[in-house]
């Protein structure tokens, strides 16, 4: 029983660590209620030691369920998508974002484990405040693909509003409002969320993150923003880059704390809460001022973020260590499953920008520099995922490298892990003891 026990938690986890915290306190139970014998105990060593097994040989493949990454397509030398498809099964990620509604992709993506989040392109918001137009919108575009292509979101535009330009805003609700109504009249709502990923550029103040607020000019539009997302269960998403506020004040902004490195960090004054890195408190400061506009239940994930690898002379901070680093750390956070200082039971949700560099994507050079892989599938820079040889003949002729998650970025969970194993054979045997003195 105890076998099937744990091949049950197994399966239905997030993780094999919370799997194994499940199957020793079902040990515990049993044991306090005497309903655990000599020869189960015995079967509970013999799984331990197959679990040591295992592990020592890494076949235990952690999916990073709280992780996924930007697959942006302003190139004209990328990859086609099924070989995409491959890249990225082999990372062990099952979640990538693009921004439109490719054809090509979800028909290479269909039949996959990858669930995609697609994008209702900025310029064609405002003919879907239409309801009719939403409707074929989504008949066209989404319905001929799912269920066979895994679609668990649509973005209705993105970063809709900016410094420089907020002309489209006013359509968000409406279309978002059509959008989610055709979902419901096509029977899809249930599967696919309906959100929008907005910039940093929304706050008035997000120092420390308890001032967070809402410029006042688009406090109306979030108010109907957040109700409609409430409504939905729908989560709020942010593109926040800690590059950015680094590249602007790089002699008032410690390099460490926007890097996850080890650092004094802040500690926000009013609410004490302690932070060692920017992304957090930036999350933070939008659910302060979600919370100022009476919105305290919804959940805030990170539509982009990423650090580029090259920049212009005077983009400070854009180097291939500074991104390594970046995003090395932040997949050591994911790969624990952290929340913010202020939400800390409640993984973060991050996708991470992005998976190729783009040569035909306008502005600086960083704009360009943005991803972990060349366009060829070569690394740009190692963040700690393993590169090991495919087995198949055709993978054996390519220049791919195919990668799994059991790496350098997760040696000191791995050591943590081999810690509660240490103290659970402790455990084991106590209970066990327990378990043989006559009553």
């Amino acid at each position: 029983m105890i076998l099937e026990s744990f091949i049950v938690f197994f399966t239905r986890s997030k993780s094999w660590q919370m799997c194994w915290k499940e199957t020793i306190f079902c040990i515990s139970f049993s044991s306090k209620s005497k309903l655990l014998s000599s020869a189960a105990m015995t079967n509970s060593f013999v799984l331990l030691l197959f679990f040591l097994t295992f592990l020592e040989h890494g076949l235990f493949f952690q999916r990073v369920s709280s992780l996924g990454i930007n697959y942006g397509q302003v190139g004209d030398n990328l990859p086609p998508p099924n070989k995409v498809l491959q890249l990225l099964s082999s990372l062990n990620i099952n979640k990538t974002r693009i921004y439109d509604t490719n054809p090509q992709v979800l028909t290479s993506f269909a039949n996959s484990n990858i669930e995609l989040f697609v994008t209702v392109e900025n310029e064609i918001l405002p003919s879907l405040v239409d309801p009719q137009k939403a409707l074929q919108w989504v008949t066209s575009r989404i319905k001929p693909y799912f269920p066979a292509t895994k679609i668990g979101g649509i973005a209705v535009g993105n970063e809709l509003y900016t410094d420089d330009d907020s002309s489209l805003i006013g359509y968000l609700v409406p279309a978002m409002t059509s959008i989610h109504a055709a979902l419901v009249q096509t029977g899809l709502d249930k599967y696919i969320q309906v959100s929008t990923p907005s910039s940093l550029s929304l706050l008035q103040e997000s120092y420390p993150p308890s001032a967070g607020c809402f410029r006042p000019q688009v406090a109306g539009v979030m108010m109907q923003l957040l109700s409609f997302l409430r409504s939905t269960k729908s989560p709020f998403w942010i593109n926040a880059y800690p590059y950015f506020a680094y590249k602007d004040s790089p002699t008032k902004i410690p390099l460490d704390y926007v890097l996850f490195n080890p650092n004094p960090g802040m500690v926000d004054p009013y609410t004490k809460y302690h932070y060692d890195n920017m992304l957090y408190a930036q999350v933070d400061a939008v659910i302060f001022a979600m919370a100022r506009l009476g919105f305290k239940d919804i959940e805030v994930g990170v539509s982009e973020t990423g650090w580029p690898s090259k920049g212009d002379g005077d983009e400070i901070g854009a180097t291939v260590a500074n991104a390594a680093v970046y995003n090395k750390n932040l997949l050591k956070r994911q790969l624990h499953g952290e929340g913010t200082p202020l939400r800390p039971n409640m993984s973060l949700d991050v996708y991470l920008f992005a998976l190729f560099n783009e040569d035909l994507k306008p502005g600086p050079t960083s704009e360009r520099n943005y991803g972990l892989y060349q366009p060829d599938e070569t690394m740009t820079y190692n963040v700690g995922l393993l590169s090991s040889s495919s087995t198949s003949s055709q993978s054996s002729t390519s220049t791919n490298s195919f990668m799994s998650i059991t790496s350098s970025a997760s040696t000191d969970i791995k050591e943590g892990n081999q810690r509660l194993i240490y103290l659970t054979c402790v455990y084991l045997v106590a209970i066990h003891m327990i378990i043989r003195r006559p009553y």
